[in-house]
């Protein structure tokens, strides 16, 4: 059950630092990802921000044993560089490039109900059962 409580507020703690930096604001993102038009640089420091706080936490727990609240830790194994990987991030970039949004501050301000945000989390999951199912096809 701890386990359960620590995911949540480790969730709610992201959505309300996505909140807070405006990276939930299409607008705001586009003008990041624009640098040949009306660059905004803010969301540079958010990203600075998360590593300048993330890097040490993850140093300090890569050395540890075990984790707080479960048996093992599930680090990312493979290192290879693979088809999938680049064009799963070819289609993130784009969607994010067109929408203003990914995954994270659509499912946070989900609850708005704006109508392009609604669209974003539906073709996400879409997106989602197809990765799901080429991969099967594929394995």
């Amino acid at each position: 059950m701890l386990h359960y409580l620590s995911a949540f507020a480790s969730g709610l703690i992201f959505s309300i630092g996505l909140v807070i930096s405006g990276m939930v604001n299409p607008a705001k993102v586009k003008n990041f990802l624009d640098l040949a038009g009306s660059w905004d640089p803010s969301l540079l420091f958010v990203m600075g921000g998360a590593i300048f706080i993330t890097l040490p936490g993850y140093r300090l727990l890569s050395k540890s044993k075990a984790p707080w609240f479960a048996n093992t830790f599930h680090w990312p194994t493979r290192q290879d560089i693979d088809a999938p990987l680049i064009k799963g991030a070819v289609f993130f970039g784009m969607g994010w490039a067109l929408s203003g949004l990914c995954p994270g501050p659509a499912l946070t301000v989900l609850p708005s109900a704006i109508p392009g945000v609604i669209g974003f989390v539906v073709m996400l999951i879409v997106g989602m059962i197809v990765a799901h199912h080429q991969q099967r096809l594929s394995a």
